[in-house]
Parts: structure tokens; C-alpha cells; sequence
């Protein structure tokens, strides 16, 4: 997967047209997740798409596996989970994760609808690394 950084300088050099193909290509190189965990206790509540995520452990390293049924969505799954893919629990708690996607402003980028659960996909991957940490 792509660092954030690196899929911000892409991002910055592009426009309209070119950063929604941006945004469906980083969908498409997410790892696949099951269908066996996409569950109601994976779902990101108050998205517009169905989006889940899960997270896994190498060690003390959280792994998110994540998914959507719109192309767009899964795109915006593959950017937050880029800002914390493989990093220790309690780093990922403690990363700020929406300035880590201010560089793409989304919300005047997308449509209300498409970025409206961002923050509780965000919340969801915080509070999940937080109690993770915790338990070390």
C-alpha cells in the first residue's frame, strides 16, 4: 500500500476527473477483506456506502482491512486507512487522522454524501487502536 505522503503529492498534481481515478484506483489496491467479516460490527455507521473495517494485529502493529460497495467510498477507506496501515496501536490511536487528509480536501473535492462518514470511520479506527493499546 501507499504512504499518505506519497498519495498526496500524486493527488496534488491532478485534477477533477483525474483525482476521482486516483481516488477508485487506491480502492481497487486495497487488500481484499472476506465477506465472512463484513458484518454489522465491522460497518462504519452513517456512511452513505456501506463501509467496513477490521482490524487485525502483527505484533504490536494494527493491519485494517477495509471495504465498500462504491468505488469512490473505497477509495476514501484506502486513503484513511493509508495514514495508519501497520503502525503500532498506540501511535495509531494518538494520529491525527484528518489533518493527515487535509491535503485532499475532500469535502470540497466529493460531495457531502460521500465524505459524511469519514469521521466515523476515523473514530471507529481510533477508539479500536486506543483499546488495543490499552490491552498491551
Amino acid at each position: 500500500m501507499r504512504t499518505i505522503d506519497d498519495i498526496a503529492e500524486e493527488y496534488d498534481f491532478l485534477d477533477g476527473d483525474e483525482r476521482y481515478r486516483l481516488l477508485i484506483e487506491l480502492g481497487r489496491e486495497l487488500e481484499p477483506m472476506p465477506d465472512a467479516l463484513k458484518t454489522e460490527a465491522t460497518q462504519v455507521k452513517g456512511c452513505s456506502a456501506a463501509v467496513w473495517v477490521y482490524p487485525t494485529r502483527e505484533g504490536d502493529r494494527l493491519h485494517f482491512l477495509a471495504d465498500s460497495n462504491a468505488a469512490i467510498t473505497k477509495g476514501i477507506v484506502a486513503l484513511v486507512i493509508a495514514a495508519v496501515q501497520d503502525r503500532p496501536a498506540a501511535e495509531v490511536a494518538d494520529t491525527d487522522i484528518a489533518a493527515a487528509l487535509e491535503p485532499f480536501d475532500l469535502k470540497n473535492q466529493l460531495s457531502s454524501n460521500r465524505t459524511q462518514g469519514v469521521p466515523n470511520m476515523i473514530a471507529l479506527i481510533r477508539e479500536t487502536a486506543g483499546r488495543i493499546a490499552a490491552e498491551r
